[in-house]
Order: structure tokens, then C-alpha cells, then sequence
């Protein structure tokens, strides 16, 4: 196995496997100093200003002459004078293929009565507001199965209550994009098929008010969906107790459901990774890209997401889209993010992270080409805006920011029943309602980390799989999650803290 790994002949830079000292003959090229693990080797001389191409794309361009065999990151690779506003051909739907023929998978599902399937069984408490977030949780700690286990001991169908607060709600224009966003993603909890009832919990003055965000979503109350506020209740401590028995109350109706067998074609899967690293785009996200047509063959959905870091990369999906209208409601969000940016005094390359840098990645160009890998290369179907219902079939496009946290809410409202998150870093990750299954790119973090993650796609850097036989594997992992097999951020209890709506406009 060579030291280096080349993605395409007319690439510019190797990618080193383990760490390189200066002296090191790769094929033929002597390595100049230092070049850690992931990071990337010049393999011919760049004058300053040259492009420089890895997956036979632009990643930046060379701030000053680069030598052959010198290691190519951060001090001499850079956005270029147009800050990576070079031209891109979209070619609109000209890599779009005929749908693969279909295919038959299932998983143990839970199929509600409107027809909706489930991957978990929750009873959830949401907060309308941040000022209600404490009672939100005192209700759900009363269930707690780690601290109360006997509060939930008669119901072993539900996976547990579980409270997701967030940190607005107020202090925002009431007809602002904010407030949509933030009642849009509510609603997409609220009626989210892995929840088998709902209470939400607001103060009573703040200004996303619950009866107005009944209106809006065309909500109405159930047996199991009741909605209240603690300043029609008699405070806090009334709150929690009327809380406490409303819930007592659903979960003999929540309790009864048993799991099922259930097309895979009922699976929505939100794509996801966080602290990248130089392997994230060689292993993990083109394994997970491999699944993604594996589930689409099957009929099921798959999200792709994370605007600010398919920058620079949007060219390849446009290829993809089944429609003119699909490809231009992408490409008019990325001219969003450029506005939204500059606005806010920052640009596109402010991502990559401190970690991603580290792990080899140098600008958002090169993190873009890696991160879109994980969409497979099956067709475009559809774009969508933060939390709207995925409606669509096969693999969609959702524009969330690249926080993890803030991307994966938006995709759970849409829909998503269960994630699927790479990171060469060690990314601390999990969500509910929906089971969360975390991808190493790289052998080495699932040494040091392997309680938290859930396959090692680093097997494919060591040379021990293929992309596509990974992408089975993670295929049939998702089928086995869904069917009730716990993920390890659910096992350490993970979810309730990653709830986190986008925040987006001025805090007044």
C-alpha cells in the first residue's frame, strides 16, 4: 500500500495516508519537510496564482510559488484574488440518468395511523419559547429513564420523554423570517412521525405565541398534542404538575404500538459531518454517498444539507437536477449565503473550522468537494428551504446552515427519521427524536474514540474495504437502526441538547 493516496491523474496534490517526513520518495517525488497525516504534497511546481486541483477540481489557488514536494495547505493555498468567485459550469441536468431500477429492502417499523412510519417512539415537550425551556424539562425529567426509570417501567414502547428547548421565541419581529423559521421547525417536530404525542409549553407574552403558531402550521389539539401556557397555569410548579399529568395520561396511547415490517422507501435520511478532515472526502462521505444510492434505489429519501459547505462544489449537483427550477432554487440560496455573509461582515471561507485545518482541509472549496460526496450520484430531485416538509422522493437538497446542530433540526423538521453524520475529528453528536449513526473517516479516531462512533470507514483509507462494500454496510445499518437497534449517542444519551432552530435576523 503506498504511503499517498492519488484521487485523479490531473490532480495537483497527493494526500498523505500516515505522517511524511521530509526525504520521503513518493513515486518518484521527494517530500519537502513535514506533511501530516490527511494533509496534502504538491506532486508539481505551482506558480502563485495557479489553480490548484484535488477530486480534478478547484480547491484555491497558490498565494505564492509552490515546489514539488512541498506540503500544500494554509500558508500557500488560498481563495484566490476573487475569494473563489471563479466561473463554474453549472451544466444544468447534464449528468441527470435514468432511475435505477427498483429494489426491495425493509426494516421493523412503526407505522402510525395515518399511515406516517417511525424509526423511534417518543413523547416529546417542546418549548414555544426560551422562558419556558426550564419547565419543559423539569416535565420530561420526571420520566427520566436514568434518574426515574420506574416513571416509564409499565411502558417499554416508549423510548423515553424527551424535552427540546431552544433559545428564542422572543425578542424578534413577529412577522420576521425568524419567527417563520422558528414556527416552521417546531411544527415539523410537532407532528414528526417518531413522536407518538406532543406538549408544548410556552410562557403566555412572548411573541411566538402558541395560538398563532396553531393558525399558522394548521394545528389543533388532540389527546396527544396539547399545548399550554405557564402564565394561564398558577406559575412554574403548577406548569410541571399539569405537565407531568397530561403526559401520564398519553403514554398508555403511546405505549400501544408494536414494530412491524416497513418498505425502506419510508426511510428519510439526514445527511451530516462535522469535524472533517483531509479522509472525510475519500472515506466516509463517498461511502455514505454509496448508501445514499443504495436507499434511493430502494425508494427512500435522502437530504443533503449544509449550504456554506457545498460552496464552491454546487456545480456538481446542478449536473444533477431533474429540473431547470430544481438547479436555480439552489444556485439562488448560495447567492443568498453570499449576500447573508458579507452582510454579517464575514465570507464563505470563514469555514472551514480550526479542526477542519488541522485535519488537512485548507479552504471551503476543498471541504465543499468532499462534503457533497456524501449525496451519491443519484438525481436532484429537489431543493428545500430550512425545515419545510420534504415531500420528494430520492435524493433532495436542503438549505441549512453548516452548524450541525442548526443543519440536522432543520432536517428532522423536514421529515428525516434518522441521521447519518461522518467526522474525521470526533464530532459529539446525537439527535432526537430521530437516532443519529456517526461515520469515522479515519482508523485512527475510531481507536481513540470508538464508544462514540458507529462504523470505521477508515478501513477504506487502510486498504480492508471498498467504497461500495462500506456503503452496504452502512446501508444495512440504517435498516437495523431504524428497526430499533440503538445508535452510541443514544446509548449515551445524547439528543435533547442538539435541538437547535436557526436563529436568523436582528435579536430585539
Amino acid at each position: 500500500m503506498t504511503p499517498f493516496i492519488r484521487l485523479h491523474p490531473d490532480d495537483d496534490v497527493l494526500i498523505a495516508r500516515s505522517q511524511l517526513l521530509g526525504g520521503t520518495v513518493l513515486d518518484g517525488l521527494t517530500v519537502r519537510g513535514l506533511v501530516p497525516p490527511g494533509h496534502k504534497v504538491a506532486v508539481r511546481a505551482l506558480d502563485a496564482g495557479t489553480p490548484v486541483r484535488r477530486y480534478n477540481q478547484i480547491i484555491g489557488f497558490a498565494s505564492r510559488p509552490i515546489a514539488a514536494g512541498e506540503h500544500v495547505h494554509t500558508h500557500n493555498l488560498g481563495m484566490g484574488a476573487a475569494k473563489g468567485a471563479f466561473e463554474r459550469d453549472y451544466a444544468v441536468g447534464s449528468d441527470v440518468k435514468p432511475a435505477p431500477a427498483p429494489r426491495e429492502a425493509h426494516f421493523m417499523g412503526i407505522q402510525r395511523a395515518d399511515g406516517r412510519v417511525a424509526t423511534r417512539n417518543y413523547i416529546g415537550v417542546l418549548s414555544s419559547v426560551n422562558c419556558s425551556a426550564t419547565a419543559a424539562r423539569a416535565i420530561a425529567d420526571h420520566f427520566s429513564r436514568q434518574n426515574r426509570p420506574e416513571a416509564l417501567a409499565a411502558f417499554p414502547q416508549v423510548d423515553g420523554v424527551v424535552a427540546l428547548t431552544h433559545g428564542s421565541g422572543c425578542g424578534m419581529d413577529t412577522e420576521g423570517l425568524g419567527l417563520k423559521l422558528l414556527e416552521r421547525t417546531l411544527a415539523g417536530y410537532a407532528t414528526h412521525a417518531n413522536f407518538a404525542a406532543i406538549l408544548v409549553v410556552g410562557l403566555g407574552c412572548e411573541a411566538n405565541q402558541l395560538k398563532t403558531w396553531l393558525a399558522h402550521s394548521h394545528l389543533a389539539e388532540t389527546p396527544l398534542f396539547q399545548v399550554f401556557n405557564i402564565q394561564d397555569s398558577g406559575g412554574t410548579r403548577q406548569t410541571v404538575a399539569k405537565g407531568i399529568a397530561l403526559i401520564e395520561h398519553m403514554l398508555p396511547l403511546a405505549n400501544a404500538v408494536q414494530r412491524v415490517p416497513c418498505s425502506a422507501a419510508h426511510l428519510t435520511v439526514g445527511l451530516q459531518c462535522g469535524g472533517s478532515d483531509g479522509y472525510s472526502g475519500i472515506s466516509a462521505n463517498p461511502a455514505l454517498g454509496a448508501a445514499v444510492d443504495l436507499l434511493v434505489a430502494h425508494g427512500g429519501t435522502a437530504i443533503l444539507s449544509e449550504t456554506p459547505e457545498i460552496y464552491g462544489a454546487e456545480h456538481l449537483l446542478t449536473r444533477r437536477a431533474v429540473r431547470p427550477e430544481v438547479a436555480n432554487k439552489l444556485i439562488e440560496r448560495i447567492r443568498w449565503w453570499e449576500q447573508y455573509t458579507a452582510l454579517n461582515g464575514g465570507e464563505m471561507n470563514n469555514n472551514p473550522s480550526p479542526g477542519n485545518k488541522a485535519g488537512g482541509l485548507t479552504t471551503i472549496l476543498e471541504k465543499s468537494l468532499g462534503a457533497v460526496a456524501k449525496g451519491g450520484t443519484s438525481n436532484l430531485q429537489a431543493v428545500y428551504e430550512y425545515a419545510e416538509p420534504v415531500r420528494e422522493h430520492g435524493f433532495v437538497y436542503m438549505d441549512t446552515p453548516g452548524y450541525d446542530p442548526v443543519s440536522a433540526t432543520g432536517q428532522v423538521a423536514g421529515g428525516a427519521n434518522l441521521i447519518c453524520f461522518t467526522t474525521g475529528r470526533g464530532s459529539a453528536y446525537g439527535c432526537a427524536p430521530s437516532p443519529s449513526l456517526k461515520l469515522a473517516t479515519n482508523s485512527a479516531l475510531w481507536q481513540r474514540q470508538e464508544e462514540d462512533m458507529d462504523i470505521n470507514c477508515g478501513e477504506i483509507i487502510d486498504g480492508g474495504s471498498s467504497i461500495q462494500a462500506m456503503g452496504q454496510r452502512i446501508f444495512e445499518l440504517m435498516l437495523a437502526t431504524a428497526s430499533g437497534q440503538s445508535s452510541k449517542s443514544e446509548r449515551h444519551g445524547y439528543g435533547q441538547n442538539e435541538f437547535v432552530p436557526w436563529q436568523i435576523g436582528a435579536v430585539m
